[in-house]
């Protein structure tokens, strides 16, 4: 007969507690600091490649020096003449880049303040389509003629080849002034040998449907016409200027 039944005796379970008493438990080791990383891993991720820069544009040039006739007033820029120009050079294969230079407003006697600007760009040819302002604002012929006559002289002077583009007045400006302002074009035309547009508005002029609600700027069925009046004058010039063309 057992005098503890089945439980330990009292003896082990007080040497057991004991036991546990004395036992003082170890912290967790503490974890070793990792190795910084190295100075490239740290730094920040390098920069992607830049793209390799474009070629600088090497075709001859044409500028396109005018006003609000010129610069498109009142449609999409890609409607323009210089802009609908660009388009018919390159269909026909020639390596030509146009340069929309006109300023609504312009008189003849601001593109001449502003002629350095066109000619930092060495142009091979240069469309000098101003005056048509100076015109509606009754300024006399004579200095309309002046400037462009200044304005020609640098530009040859340059070797730059000048495309002038005629234009003409409404008849209630009156007969004398009309008449002057319309020869004033052909006066510079001959002296100087330059090709001529006799008239920029040739067949968009008085034609309401060609015309924007102002019936003075060309709607941009009007500018296609405007385009091909130039075009007629220009495209032998490109000939002749040595452009190489795929058609020949």
């Amino acid at each position: 007969m057992r005098l503890y039944g089945d439980s330990p005796p009292l003896f082990a379970l007080l040497l057991l507690l004991g036991g546990m008493a004395g036992c003082k438990s170890e912290p967790p080791p503490k974890p070793e600091p990792s190795p910084s990383a190295p100075a490239a891993e740290r730094a920040s991720p390098p920069e992607a490649p830049r793209a390799a820069p474009q070629p600088a544009d090497a075709r001859p040039v044409i500028v396109a020096l005018g006003d609000s006739l010129t610069a498109g007033l009142g449609v999409d820029p890609e409607q323009s003449y210089p802009a609908r120009l660009q388009r018919m050079i390159d269909a026909r294969g020639f390596r030509y880049r146009v340069v929309n230079a006109g300023v609504s407003g312009d008189t003849s006697a601001q593109g001449l303040n502003r002629l350095g600007v066109v000619r930092e760009q060495r142009p091979r040819i240069v469309i000098l389509a101003l005056g048509a302002n100076d015109g509606l604002r009754g300024l006399p012929v004579e200095t309309t003629q002046h400037n462009l006559d200044a304005i020609i002289t640098r530009l040859e002077g340059d070797g730059t080849r000048v495309l002038l583009a005629g234009m003409q007045m409404p008849p209630n400006y009156g007969p004398d002034y009309t008449a002057q302002f319309r020869e004033l074009f052909g006066a510079l035309s001959r002296r100087y040998r330059l090709p001529l547009v006799p008239f920029l508005l040739e067949g968009v002029a008085a034609n309401p449907d060609l015309n924007q609600a102002d019936g003075v700027h060309p709607t941009a069925e009007g500018y296609e016409l405007v385009a091909r009046n130039v075009w007629k004058v220009l495209e032998p010039l490109l000939e002749r200027g040595g452009a190489t063309s795929s058609s020949g």
